[in-house]
């Protein structure tokens, strides 16, 4: 018999969306602040960062920077560490947190966004559309390779750079300023 093998119709399946949506966009809407009052990060065996809040403990946790370029001891999202990186909540500030938390963060903001600093520029060449880069960072001499286009190089400020590689890897130049006018001069390209 056909009435049987019932099936849900979509408008069922669309109320019931409905609200499992609602519910996960008021959850995603709440800010819940970390301190050290209502968290505790810790080293995992593997090295990780783990996280205990009086709610749920998390295994290991994803330290994401709100405002990286511009304010990178505040508004710290703790995300959770599958594809989805959920937030779990935000350090307002990390100074507020046991001086050893605070060097957990600390070092998993290093490693998630390391950006070398551009200390001298040796040469770009410009070939088809793209610049290739020999430069000397504070890790030591690095080539690599950028577009040729404005947006390979974004100024943070009248001074302060930001370089982009077709890779993704960013390196910060301070201060424009600092570099010869040789070096200023093969910017040029990008400024």
């Amino acid at each position: 018999m056909a009435g049987d093998n019932h099936k849900p119709d979509l408008l069922d399946l669309h109320e019931f969306d409905e609200e499992a949506l609602k519910a996960e966009s008021a959850e995603l809407l709440e800010m819940h602040f970390l301190t050290g009052d209502n968290a505790l990060f810790y080293r995992t065996d593997g090295g990780f960062v783990g996280l205990k809040t009086k709610e749920k403990e998390y295994a290991r946790v994803g330290v994401y920077l709100t405002f990286p370029l511009t304010n990178p001891e505040e508004f710290i999202s703790i995300r959770e560490s599958d594809e989805k990186a959920k937030e779990i909540g935000i350090v307002e500030k990390i100074s507020n947190l046991p001086k050893d938390q605070q060097e957990m963060l600390r070092e998993q903001i290093k490693l998630r966004y390391f950006m070398p600093v551009i200390t001298k520029v040796l040469d770009i060449k410009d070939e088809y559309g793209f610049a290739y880069w020999n430069v000397i960072t504070t890790f030591g001499a690095c080539r690599f390779t950028t577009q040729v286009s404005r947006d390979a190089v974004i100024n943070l400020t009248d001074s302060r750079l930001m370089v982009t590689d077709i890779d993704g890897n960013r390196y910060e130049i301070p201060d424009f300023y600092h570099l010869s006018v040789m070096e200023r001069k093969k910017l040029d390209l990008f400024i």
